[in-house]
């Protein structure tokens, strides 16, 4: 099922990627907000997902509207739904051409990570990249 491996999060996340935020939002509160700016800072070319902000930026990054909006495509999709979405999300990421899908701590969707996994695709599910590249040693 989901990665949790340490090794394989290393190999995921230890050179910057083009990661998608699905669900990111602009407003400091939130923890999309908050990982997305880390992400950033963290040297990751990021590109929020947000059809309520698409054409403004969040840290820097360019918000558009639907993942098919980012190209070229994403390597990582950074899904940040809740559960009974996090399905639609995983969906939109293969279609996309993805090779990862990242499901934040509390979104957890077993059906979704099985297609996604049968797709190719690596998944990470309740975890988070802000807690997880610190604490891998992947700090930049």
């Amino acid at each position: 099922m989901a990665i949790n491996d340490d090794n394989e999060m290393r190999e995921l996340l230890g050179t910057p990627r083009r990661i998608a935020v699905v669900g990111a939002s602009p407003n400091p509160a939130r923890a999309s907000n908050e990982v997305l700016g880390f992400l950033v800072r963290q040297g990751h070319d990021v590109i929020a997902v947000n059809p309520g902000h698409a054409g403004s930026t969040i840290h820097g990054a360019p918000v558009v509207a639907t993942l098919a909006n980012v190209e070229p495509p994403a390597k990582i999709v950074d899904i940040f739904r809740n559960s009974a979405d996090a399905g639609a999300a995983v969906d939109e990421a293969i279609v996309h051409g993805a090779k990862a899908v990242w499901l934040q701590i509390g979104v957890i969707d077993h059906d979704a990570a099985k297609r996604a996994e049968a797709a190719g695709l690596t998944v990470v599910m309740d975890r988070c990249p802000k807690i997880e590249i610190p604490r891998l040693g992947l700090l930049r």
